[in-house]
């Protein structure tokens, strides 16, 4: 099964849906950094919500950066995503164990815990534009749609889920993003019992063979239904040495100095591990460099 997304519109264009299939994507950032359960759970919702969010909201080439900033022990989760469908993200505690719920699913919301959820949207050269929102249960789906509500003013139903096999390995991953844009509230009601009807958006994932396809069940029976070609998700990180060589510069004189001191110096990136490493005549380059912007 390949990691899919798929947009639709339907009722001339009063309901808008999205859906992801990203099984592999979040196998990959799983074995990547290593997480144990409950944060594979809530990193693989969060990087299907950042997509799903990045899809509705921006235009290539821009990018979205969704922040659960919570009190719970995962600490910061961060996902960022492309109007394309590339996103990457990271758990700040990927080690964390938890209890099983009663109900006999992970603890996510515990995990993250009370605090805030951050979206920023980088648009070209201009600064990134944020909003915040409280998070309300800290299971990100819930969180993503209460921000949608709250800040965007855009009535939404999120589905997010992240199914995995007793190894830890993911087993199935995906989410649904469904509003109702002015115009179509009189199809709020259906589309909430639909979405109810779809039960566990992991389980659905695990057996469709496609986003387009999620779509088709979802919509079925609507009037001018029209989903577009899928399009492939992937894992996809711009970090580069440049970058890197940007952050150093940003450190300023004192700090370069410390670092010639130091005779080399490493930048590790958070999002995919990549390491990139600087002998002591680049750093002297970049001191001087900092230094001749400032003469």
């Amino acid at each position: 099964m390949q990691d899919t997304l798929a947009r639709a519109t339907a009722e001339s264009g009063r309901i808008r849906a999205i859906a992801v299939i990203g099984t592999r994507l979040v196998e990959s950032a799983r074995r990547r950094h290593g997480t144990f359960p409950v944060a594979t759970a809530a990193l693989g919702r969060s990087m299907m919500g950042a997509v799903l969010l990045a899809t509705s909201m921006l235009k290539p080439p821009d990018r979205l950066t969704l922040r659960l900033l919570g009190d719970g022990p995962l600490g910061a989760v961060i996902a960022d995503a492309d109007a394309e469908g590339g996103v990457r993200g990271y758990v700040q505690n990927p080690l964390v164990a938890l209890p099983i719920k009663a109900n006999g699913k992970l603890d996510v919301g515990r995990a993250v815990g009370k605090g805030m959820l951050v979206v920023s949207r980088s648009m070209g050269e201009a600064q990134p534009y944020t909003t915040t929102s409280p998070l309300v249960s800290g299971e990100v789906g819930d969180d993503i749609a209460s921000y949608l509500l709250t800040s965007e003013q855009v009535p939404s139903a999120v589905a997010l889920g992240v199914l995995l096999r007793a190894t830890g390995t993911v087993k199935a991953a995906g989410g649904l993003l469904l509003q109702v844009l002015p115009g179509g509230e009189e199809f709020s009601a259906e589309l909430e019992a639909r979405v109810q009807a779809l039960g566990a958006i992991s389980s659905r994932v695990e057996v469709t063979a496609s986003a387009d396809d999620l779509l088709r069940d979802l919509l079925d029976g609507f009037k001018n239904v029209r989903i577009a070609k899928p399009s492939p998700l992937r894992l996809r990180c711009t970090c580069s040495r440049t970058r890197a060589s940007r952050s150093l510069l940003l450190l300023g004189t004192k700090a370069l100095d410390d670092l010639v001191g130091d005779g080399s110096a490493e930048l590790k990136c958070h999002f995919c591990g990549r390491t990139y490493r600087f002998d002591l005549p680049q750093l002297e380059h970049l001191r001087d460099e900092v230094s001749a912007q400032q003469a």
